[in-house]
């Protein structure tokens, strides 16, 4: 097993008030993203019971279009452990080809836990795959009463959604240049000349009324002087 870089410092600082329902379902945000882009994903954990803390949370990655390294944020409260599997067509990274992906990430309260009422958010920053339009993150619960939640069910394409369904990551295309938002070097182009030498008119001339301005204001001001004398 990979030893995987705990990143990101620790900004989900514990247990979050929920802002939604008891009934809220497990989630990842964002809810969709650039294919072959880098990503922070979140997955939103609510506990739905009055009586239990939620103690552990799995959530597995897809095996159809592996994801090649997970680094998982650290989170106070928590251990988080990554495990892997071996992949039969390797998968090119920019460090080159690699024939290990991730099976899954299992995160265990060293404390209380997610409270009733409350939520947590468990990130982890990976690189998407370009050749999928979803992936799929089934999820297990876990409670302090040892009974357990398996956010795996699928829900089928215009029907309702199940009571348990597994969180799914929309993947989306992007721009021609790889979805970089830098702007081009073209965009310069589009500045026509003349506007330039109409800028550099205008500015030739402030200045010059300007040091106008100035020698009328000193004259004026070496005259009264003189009257003054």
């Amino acid at each position: 097993m990979r030893r995987f870089a705990i990143v990101m410092g620790a900004a989900g600082l514990g247990l979050v008030a929920a802002a939604g329902p008891a009934w809220a379902h497990v989630s990842v945000e964002p809810s969709s993203a650039t294919k072959g882009s880098d990503a922070v994903l979140a997955f939103v954990v609510p506990n739905e019971k009055e009586d239990a803390t939620t103690t552990k949370v799995v959530v597995q990655f897809p095996t159809d279009h592996p994801i090649a390294e997970a680094l998982v944020e650290a989170i106070p409260g928590w251990t988080a452990e990554a495990s892997q599997f071996k992949v039969t067509t390797p998968i090119q990274t920019d460090d080159g080809p690699v024939t290990n992906a991730i099976k899954e990430v299992t995160w265990t309260a060293t404390g209380g836990g997610i409270a009733a009422e409350h939520f947590q958010e468990f990130r982890v920053s990976v690189g998407l795959p370009d050749d999928a339009d979803s992936l799929a993150f089934p999820t297990v619960q876990t409670y302090s009463d040892g009974s357990t939640v398996n956010w795996v069910q699928v829900t089928p394409a215009g029907g309702p959604e199940p009571d348990d369904p597994q969180p799914v990551l929309t993947l989306t295309a992007g721009e021609s240049d790889g979805g970089s938002t830098t702007p081009t070097p073209a965009a310069a182009s589009d500045v026509k000349k003349s506007d330039v030498d109409n800028a550099k008119t205008l500015a030739i001339v402030g200045v010059v009324v300007g040091a106008l301005g100035l020698l009328a204001g000193a004259g004026g001001l070496a005259r009264g002087r003189r009257r003054t004398a």
